[in-house]
């Protein structure tokens, strides 16, 4: 049963991997996602996507991996240490688009699955996952679509986890160094096995199949809206917190790192042209400013803001 599991939710998301790809190749017009396969060091295998250079997307990148491991690494075994050293398998498709236009927002989304055998006792499985959206220009009506979509992926499985999955995604993609969240937020589950399998799964790949229509009619609004060097300046100083986050914080990067992953797929998260300016601090009433004001900040975008 267990291997039948893996198998499973592994089809879904090389099918999702594919879906995404397409979806963003239309959106961008002219850009195409070149497709690699490596593999693994332990008989997995890993499929990046990348397009770069696109007419609306400047880089995205849609990775699908399958990874064995003798004993899982730190950053899997942070919420469950009890999990030291055991063996795992693990399935998952983790997507970034940084869209050229600074009016449209970066997004980032992770899929994944778990099953870890500890040295003494039965496997033991777990899914994880969300989609947040860090924009540089905020649109409140952009922020109540995105938020509403994750909801309504959440609802038909209990009325209580949007709330929950919402705080828990504010609170994992916060710069703790920064004092600041890195953007509006979306959805974060991890360790995830409430119900069984079975009603595990059917939340899991609810969300997951959200992304889309929760990214993709934002970008379509934002993409040929016209900008400047100003624009385009603050856009470049902002991804740097994007890379900040990534490289201190994020337990994805650091679990694909820490388990011998290819650094070239795993920091295709990172933004191609990325800028720090030191302490530099919008004009006030600008609209730069309002984006630390009325978005960076806990909000019910779900309710309307």
């Amino acid at each position: 049963m267990t291997n039948e599991r893996v198998a499973v939710v592994r089809a879904e998301l090389e099918d999702l991997q594919g879906r995404i790809c397409a979806a963003l190749e239309d959106a961008d017009g002219a850009g195409r996602f070149r497709a690699d396969e490596l593999s693994g060091r332990s008989g997995g295998v890993s499929r990046p996507r990348v397009l770069e250079g696109g007419e609306v997307l400047e880089r995205a990148g849609v990775n699908f991996s399958h990874t064995f491991g003798a004993a899982l690494p730190p950053a899997a075994t942070q919420a469950r240490p009890e999990m030291a050293g055991a063996s795992y398998t693990a399935v998952s498709v983790s997507l970034i688009v940084h869209p050229r236009n600074p009016y449209a927002p970066t997004s980032h989304a992770n899929f994944r699955f778990f099953q870890a055998t500890p040295p003494e006792g039965e496997a033991v499985w777990w899914f994880g996952g969300g989609f947040d959206l860090t924009p540089y220009y905020g649109f409140e009506e952009d922020a109540v679509h995105w938020h509403r979509t994750a909801k309504a992926a959440c609802d038909p499985h209990g009325q209580e986890l949007y709330p929950r999955f919402k705080a828990q995604c504010d609170a994992y993609f916060f710069l703790k160094h920064r004092d600041e969240p890195r953007g509006i937020g979306g959805l974060f589950f991890d360790d995830w096995n409430a119900g069984g399998f079975e009603v595990a799964h059917a939340l899991w790949k609810d969300v997951a199949e959200h992304f889309l229509p929760a990214y993709l009619p934002i970008l379509a609004r934002r993409k040929g809206q016209p900008f400047g060097e100003r624009e385009r300046a603050f856009q470049l100083m902002r991804r740097g917190r994007y890379v900040e986050f990534n490289l201190i914080q994020d337990r994805g990067t650091l679990f694909g790192l820490q388990a011998g992953g290819r650094a070239e797929s795993i920091l295709v998260s990172l933004p191609p042209l990325v800028a720090w300016r030191y302490d530099a601090v919008p004009a006030a009433g600008s609209p730069e400013a309002a984006l630390y004001t009325d978005f960076l900040r806990p909000r019910d975008w779900a309710a309307g803001g």
